[in-house]
Formats: structure tokens, C-alpha cells, sequence
């Protein structure tokens, strides 16, 4: 999801529009502040029961949400906040869509394709190294992920939000049992070295580079 939306949105910012610098960087301004204590607090407040989302739903009389007090939504409140930081990689996305040679769309164009077939044929292959690379990045960080879990609801309701990280930590620092908080760490480094292998097996087949061949 995260991907996705750093793609749309490099692809919007890729337009030749009146003042996109700017947009550009305030797109990018959540990479930088996103993975901070500062910011886990300020969406905290956002979406408690009594926060500003709420009480902008209730403007409208719409009921409130327990955003972080049910299990089945505090998982994807805190996700909220991780999609939200997508701007490092629709930096590289967007240098990727500067890459993409204009002579293919042009050609695209006289042979009659239209915008999502120049996407699909064009633009989507012409980036799967940059997709490649983010995938790989987006994978370890994710399940690396620690701040927002642990600051906005300390890995609650009922561990709706327990993740490996606030697992790690709590073994280690408040239980202090450091032999289980390194028994966990390697997992979760197996974890991640699994995964990012199954992806570097499986990037034969979909990612392609500029001299037409394939990884």
C-alpha cells in the first residue's frame, strides 16, 4: 500500500505543474518527521477517542471510532501513520519516472495507446528496479517497525499491536530478560533474510532493466 501510494503520487508530482517544487517537498516532509517520538504523540492525539478525527467525524454526526482501542482497527491506525512516510520512496520513484526515454511515448502514442496502456507497458516495466529496491527497503522496515507501535499504544488493546519490535524491547529493558530479547532478534533477522531472499528469487521474473533483459 505504501508502495502504491508513493507511486501515484510521484507520478502526479512527474507533471509539468506551476509551483511542483514546492509540492515536492512538502510530499517528502513526512519521511523526515514520520519515524519520530514527536509525531507518534501528535497521532496519538489524532485518533483517541476524544481526538480531532472524532470530533471532526461527530461535525458531521458520524458516530466515533475507538481507533486505538479495538483490536481490530488500532493495527491499521498505526499502519495509517507508517503509509504516511512514503516520501524517500517517491523520491526514487520519481527519479525512476525521469528516466523513462519520451521516445516511448511518443511511439506509444502514434500506435494509438492509451495512458494506462502506456502505464502497463511502459512506465510499470521501466520501473521495476526502482520497485524492486523499494520492496526490499519497505520489507525490512517494516518488520523492524517499533515507535509508532510502542508510543501510541504501547502494543495494546489485547496485543492488537504487539509487535516484534515492542516484543524485543519489553523482553530486554523491562523484563530484562536478555537472553530472550536476542533469542527474538534472531529471529527476526531470519525472518527478514528469508523474505528478502524469496524476493530476490522471485525478482527474475518481473524485474527488468534498460537492456531489455531481466535480473
Amino acid at each position: 500500500m505504501k508502495l502504491v501510494m508513493a507511486l501515484i503520487v510521484a507520478m502526479i508530482l512527474n507533471m509539468r505543474l506551476k509551483g511542483i517544487n514546492l509540492f515536492r517537498t512538502v510530499y517528502y516532509l513526512p519521511s523526515i518527521m514520520g519515524g519520530s517520538v514527536a509525531i507518534s504523540i501528535l497521532w496519538r492525539f489524532m485518533f483517541m477517542k476524544e481526538g480531532m478525527l472524532n470530533k471532526m467525524l461527530g461535525a458531521v454526526y458520524i458516530p466515533a471510532v475507538d481507533w486505538l482501542g479495538d483490536p481490530d482497527i488500532a493495527l491499521v491506525t498505526i499502519s495509517l501513520l507508517v503509509i504516511w512516510q512514503f516520501g524517500s520512496s517517491m523520491v526514487l520513484f520519481l527519479a525512476g519516472l525521469k528516466n523513462v526515454p519520451t521516445e516511448l511515448y511518443e511511439a506509444a502514442s502514434v500506435d494509438g495507446a492509451n495512458k494506462w496502456v502506456q502505464f502497463w507497458n511502459i512506465t510499470f516495466p521501466m520501473l521495476t528496479p526502482v520497485v524492486f529496491f523499494n520492496l526490499i527497503m519497505q520489507i525490512i522496515h517494516a518488520l523492524q517497525e517499533f515507535t509508532s507501535a510502542f508510543i501510541i499504544t504501547n502494543g495494546g488493546p489485547n496485543h492488537g499491536t504487539y509487535l516484534m519490535g515492542v516484543k524485543i524491547y519489553e523482553d530486554a529493558f523491562q523484563n530484562l530478560k536478555m537472553g530472550y530479547a536476542s533469542a527474538s532478534s534472531w529471529v527476526m533477522f531470519v525472518a527478514i533474510l528469508l523474505i528478502t531472499l524469496l524476493v530476490f528469487r522471485s525478482s527474475s521474473a518481473w524485474v527488468f532493466y534498460n537492456d531489455g533483459g531481466m535480473d
